[in-house]
């Protein structure tokens, strides 16, 4: 058994002491369309860039540019959660440090931008309609505390759901070790069912966070 179940984290070991350098492995995947006319990868990618860009456009019909600032994001964070799941590659969505970076980055800029252009809108959605006038002070802080935690839950949901799919892999991994052949075909067969629905959990991590922020997003515009 593995001594520390989450030894598998650890950003330094012996074999590479920066492993954070693999955030920026995801960088050399993006397939270029002046080398890959009609690669298989070239058609997933541009099919999963207008997946996004038809799901996300009736959000921000009004911000094509914030729009096309997001599906950066969404592919980061997609690329980095699925190589995660190759082994001898470190996950950086799995820590903190990385899915906080993420969304302290995206809320703080956000804030920036509302505040300097779109002021009204941010003061009166700190106040939902038909509030009375006595629960207005209440909700102000209920709404402000609210507005202010949103990096938070962010980067705790991203980071958690990437934490519990790889120690389930973990464990179930572990336990081949001393196992009969009858049970060693059957934790592959788990093992097998295990990746593809983290490869799933994987895609609906990046599209969760980038969804959220969209909306975060509308609210400026609304």
């Amino acid at each position: 058994m593995t001594m520390n179940l989450f030894s598998i984290f650890d950003p330094s070991t012996l074999c590479f002491i920066n492993n954070w350098v693999s955030i920026f492995l995801c960088l050399f995947i993006i397939p270029s369309s002046v080398w890959l006319m009609s690669g298989r990868l070239n058609i997933i990618y541009f099919s999963l860039v207008n997946y996004i860009f038809k799901e996300f456009s009736p959000l921000l019909s009004k911000s094509i540019f914030v729009l096309i600032s997001i599906l950066p994001v969404f592919l980061f964070i997609l690329l980095n959660n699925v190589m995660g799941l190759f082994p001898y590659i470190f996950c950086a969505s799995s820590h903190m440090s990385f899915t906080l970076s993420m969304g302290l980055l995206s809320w703080v800029s956000l804030m920036m931008y509302g505040w300097i252009n779109n002021t009204s809108n941010l003061l009166i959605h700190l106040i939902p309609q038909g509030t009375s006038s006595a629960l207005m002070p209440f909700m102000v802080l209920v709404e402000t505390i609210s507005n202010i935690i949103r990096p938070i839950t962010l980067s705790i949901r991203l980071c958690a759901n990437m934490i519990a799919g790889h120690l389930l892999i973990t464990l179930l991994s572990t336990s081949l070790i001393n196992s009969s052949l009858i049970m060693i075909n059957l934790l592959l067969l788990g093992e097998v069912a295990l990746m593809i629905l983290e490869i799933a959990v994987a895609f609906i991590q990046a599209y969760v966070f980038s969804m959220l922020f969209t909306l975060y997003v509308s609210e400026l515009s609304s």
